[in-house]
Parts: structure tokens; sequence; C-alpha cells
């Protein structure tokens, strides 16, 4: 019934906690937040929920009362790595949907090259079987970023660009605060 109406997560600075995957609660953790206080209500959708004592609004922003601080050491994960390098491949520079993209490493895991947020980069197969087993200088492929471990606040920055399938008309004053507003 009020599957489709989740709420957007801010933190106590009015940021989401996270862009990508985007911060959503399903509409029940939403209510149990806010009537346990742990929450203030930013937005409401237009539907209602009831107990026999209570009758709410669905919140579709809730923001927390008390700050989260994020990791500064994200976790080395597939997808972050993703992130990181914009979901684009770092050979031919173009970008992929997520299941059609590699890890590659730089100094070949065969050639002790480790996997590490300094070896590796974003490939698309095509480019990743066409470096093969081999050194940038000896294949000529040379990864258009020299990799590096990012911080959380530049994953965050870059989930941005990526914006969800779904997003409510009471979330984008929240997630795009700082972009630039055509004139009226």
């Amino acid at each position: 019934m009020f599957e489709s109406s989740p709420a957007l997560v801010l933190n106590a600075d009015f940021r989401p906690l996270s862009y990508f995957p985007l911060s959503l609660w399903p509409w029940q953790e939403a209510i149990k937040a806010v009537v346990l206080g742990r929450v203030n209500v930013v937005s409401e959708y237009d539907q209602v929920v009831h107990s026999p004592r209570l009758r709410l609004k669905l919140p579709s922003v809730i923001a927390l009362k008390d700050y989260v601080p994020l990791s500064r050491k994200p976790a080395f994960t597939r997808f972050n790595v993703f992130l990181r390098d914009r979901f684009a491949c770092q050979y031919c520079g173009q970008g992929f949907p997520t299941d059609e993209l590699t890890f590659d490493h730089i100094v070949p895991r065969a050639r002790g090259g480790r996997t590490t947020w300094e070896n590796v980069v974003t490939a698309c197969a095509r480019c990743n079987l066409t470096k093969g087993c081999r050194l940038p200088v000896e294949s000529g492929m040379y990864p258009r970023i020299r990799p590096y471990r990012p911080n959380s606040a530049e994953l965050q920055e870059h989930g941005r660009a990526f914006p969800p399938n779904y997003l409510h008309q009471s979330w984008r004053d929240f997630l795009y605060w700082d972009t630039e507003l055509d004139p009226v």
C-alpha cells in the first residue's frame, strides 16, 4: 500500500547520509523513528497511517537529530572503485552499467600486483581483455587516472552525479541544493 513511499534520510546537517545508494528508509522505519523522537520530519507525503491512538502523515524527508560522522576511509569494494572512476572504463573512457564493468589490475596479479585502491581501475571487458596480463608500458594502454584511495566525501560527490531512477519532488531540494538554478 505505502511501499512506494520511502523517506529520504538526512544527517543532522541536512545532507543525505548517502547519495549512492541514496539514503532511504522504508515508511515503517521512518514512522518508528518519528514516534521514538529520533528524527525531525522535514517533508511529508499526503498519505496517512494511523493506529488506535495516533494518526501521522507519512514522512517523505526526515533529518536525524544526532549527527552521524561519515567514515573518512571508504571500504575497498567493487562498487566504490566504479564510483571513484565514475562508472567509466579508464582505458577507452566510455561509461557502462555496472554489469558491464570489471576491475583491471595495473600491475597484474600474476605479476605480483595487489588488489588495492592504488593498483585497480575500472575497465570494460573489451579493454580488460586487450590489456590482458601485461603492464601498461607493454600494452600501450594507460589508465586515464592514476588509481588512488578516495575519501568518503569524494565518493559522495561522485554519487550525486548518478541520480537514482526515482526521485520524489520533496527530495530534490536536499539532493541538489547547490546546483545552479535556471533563471525564471
